[in-house]
């Protein structure tokens, strides 16, 4: 019976040799030439008379089936090393010449079939079969092996190197956020630091109102207004700043503005008996001249405070600054004049304080019912001159006391950073902002026109454009806070940054260009470094 599985092996040598015997000899030589043939190591015994198997010829055009004895498993599946061509030939006898020729004829045709023919492989490995590998196929072998470890190692996946990725910015973000969190705690003012200083600038304000009231006319009306970072829990490092507005209130007034920008207004009593009328040249109130009293006066109060030094007067500036050491500690109180205008916003506010979205609109509306002020500041020389008033004499709009409500109460819920509330880290980022453009400051003395201001602005913009508590978890720290470097490197390489308030004011225009770029060149290669100069010692 013929089958497709394996082909027949060549007759043995005993039914084509003379006399059909085999010598003891000649069969131990032929049993030797099947070890090597089947590529085995394992001595065996010669057949024994009878033993051998007769075979017909194999039929040409068809596959022959092979019945020989079976190997043990373990043998069939050992690879079979290449049996060099031509290795039979040597071993057959040249008394069966012709019998060796057939077999080497066999053979040859088995060695060209293509290796990559279909096998049945089911059949194979049910019946166990123990034939050789053909030269080709074993040629072949090694290199298939190769290929199937290669296809059987599974190529990355895409998810895989995302996940990789992801872990190294999150390890990228962990080192951020330890830098970050660390500077923020060193950043933080000691209780004690605070009372102390509180208790200094307390004493030295209630003299000076008290001084007002007992020794002024024009200034007996006077009530504080506590403004500024330390009264909005943004200070850093050391309480050595102070803020207070000395606001005096002024009714039937009419403000005019000074300039395109909406910022900076001329102020002119109407009719009336006001104490302040000493102050108004022709039909302007003389921000220059009331400042100049109400300096003098101040230095009348402090006086007696020998503690407390007068610093110089600034060109422009509106406050009074005096300066005294607290436990080692500089701190600085600036006593600034102002108005208090009630009556409705200037109409230049109407585009700014995009707050709906942010606090809602009643919120909005509440703050809008509320006085705004103004207080003598001018920018440049103070000569130039609109309308017959002069720049010396005019006052800028202000409004820092809803500064200070809006940072109190930033959240969209009003639970946010309360006790039983979620943290946000709008502080943090405005903190270790502020603190970044000091120390850049320090290192570039250039860079001397940029304020806190700037970096307060640039986070109310940013409160407005990113709203929900959710976009400034506690959590995220690390991206909230490069977030806001970015709109702030953004403001700078424009070198446009609107006033929160009134948004045709650009907060840019004092510092060049220059500066603004060689600003943000600064911030972008501190937040790629991973903010080296917050891990620096003090400069």
């Amino acid at each position: 019976m013929t089958g497709r599985g394996r082909p027949r092996k060549a007759e043995s040598s005993k039914s084509d040799c003379a006399g059909g015997k085999t010598t003891p000899e000649e069969r131990l030589r032929n049993g030797s030439t099947e070890e090597k043939q089947n590529g085995t190591t394992r001595e065996t015994k010669p057949k024994e008379k009878g033993s051998t198997e007769n075979t017909k010829a194999p039929v040409r055009g068809a596959k022959a089936k092979t019945s020989s004895t079976k190997q043990p498993a373990e043998e069939t599946r050992k690879p079979q090393p290449q049996t060099p061509k031509g290795s039979i030939k040597a071993t057959i006898t040249k008394k069966c010449s012709s019998t060796a020729k057939l077999s080497e004829q066999f053979e040859e045709k088995t060695e060209r079939t293509p290796p990559d023919a279909p096998k049945d492989t089911t059949k194979a490995s049910s019946k166990k079969s123990s034939l050789k590998k053909s030269p080709a196929d074993e040629d072949e072998s090694p290199k298939k092996r190769t290929e199937a470890k290669i296809k059987l190692q599974p190529e990355t996946p895409e998810p895989a190197a995302k996940a990789r990725a992801s872990r190294h910015v999150s390890r990228g973000n962990a080192t951020a956020d330890s830098t970050l969190l660390t500077t923020l705690e060193q950043l933080k003012i000691k209780m004690s630091d605070k009372s102390n200083a509180a208790e200094v600038i307390n004493n030295l304000t209630e003299n000076i109102i008290k001084h007002f009231k007992q020794n002024t006319l024009c200034f007996k009306e006077v009530e504080p207004l506590r403004t500024g970072s330390y009264y909005e829990n943004l200070k850093i490092s050391h309480p050595d700043e102070f803020d207070i507005m000395m606001c005096v209130a002024v009714d039937r007034v009419d403000v005019t503005p000074f300039g395109d920008d909406g910022a900076y207004y001329s102020v002119a009593l109407k009719r009336g008996n006001s104490p302040l009328k000493k102050f108004q040249a022709s039909t302007t109130l003389s921000a220059n001249d009331m400042l100049n009293e109400f300096r003098d006066e101040v230095k009348k109060c402090v006086k007696p405070f020998g503690e407390w030094e007068m610093t110089k007067k600034k060109k422009g500036c509106p406050a009074v600054t005096m300066t005294t050491v607290v436990q080692s500690v500089t701190i600085s109180l600036d006593v600034v004049l102002c108005l208090m205008i009630k009556s409705s916003w200037p109409p230049f506010t109407k585009e700014g304080f995009k707050i709906e979205s942010w606090q809602g609109t009643k919120v909005k509306q509440k703050y809008k019912r509320t006085p705004y002020y103004l207080v003598p500041k001018y920018e440049g020389s103070g000569k130039v001159e609109h309308h017959g008033v002069l720049a010396k004499d005019i006052w800028r709009v202000s409004f820092s006391h809803v500064e200070k409500d809006i940072l109190r109460d930033h959240g969209s819920e009003k639970t946010c950073c309360e006790k039983n509330g979620n943290r946000c880290c709008r502080k943090d980022c405005l903190k270790l902002l502020k603190h970044l453009l000091s120390l850049l400051k320090e290192m570039h003395s250039s860079l001397d026109k940029f304020y806190s201001y700037h970096a307060k602005t640039t986070l109310l913009h940013a409160c407005c454009a990113r709203t929900k508590d959710s976009d400034w978890m506690a959590s995220n720290l690390s991206q909230c806070f490069q977030q806001l470097l970015d709109d702030f490197v953004g403001h700078l390489e424009k070198g446009i940054l609107p006033n929160f308030f009134i948004p045709d004011q650009n907060l840019l225009s004092g510092p060049d260009q220059d500066s603004c770029n060689l600003l943000a060149k600064c911030i972008k290669e501190q937040r790629d470094n991973g903010f080296l100069i917050f891990k620096m010692p003090d400069l």
